[in-house]
């Protein structure tokens, strides 16, 4: 067999392998849902109850100007951005922005606790930094808004 080739993986459970087959499709658009529907209740949080504060508070001492419209901005991102990152409107776009915002949250937030999320670490966003990239580089693909409209940037 060459490198270019693969063979199909034993499975452990046979019986289980068109289950598997059945659900595969559906796989990337569920890790896609899964990605915004977490962000959903941060971004809620700092839109309808008063998050929002905080969060300017914290991006003025980080040297974010003006910090009240970076804060409503982040807030809108994380609700509605993740909402339509989730049903994948306008996917590749809104997957960036939340890439960036992962990173500035990694890089100027949770670095200095650590990894682990228990201690406030950067594991959590980290993770989701990179769900959101590999989305942006993929794209909404099935199960998409962009897909059913035929448009995708």
């Amino acid at each position: 067999m060459s490198l270019n080739q693969t063979a199909a993986p034993r499975l452990a459970i046979p019986a289980l392998g068109g289950l598997y087959d059945a659900l595969a499709p559906y796989s990337y658009a569920l890790i896609r849902f899964a990605t915004g529907a977490i962000l959903v209740p941060h971004g809620y949080g700092k839109l309808f109850q008063g998050g929002v504060t905080g969060l300017t508070a914290n991006l003025a001492k980080m040297g974010f100007e003006p910090a009240a419209f970076w804060a409503y901005w982040v807030a809108g991102l994380e609700f509605f951005g993740a909402i339509m990152l989730a049903i994948g409107l306008l996917t590749r776009p809104v997957a960036l922005m939340l890439f960036i915002e992962m990173v500035v949250i990694v890089f100027g937030v949770h670095l200095p606790q650590g990894f682990f999320w228990t201690s406030r670490g950067f594991e959590y966003p980290l993770l989701l930094g990179i769900l959101c990239l590999a989305i942006f580089l993929r794209g909404g693909e099935r199960l998409s808004v962009d897909r059913a409209l035929g448009r995708e940037i």
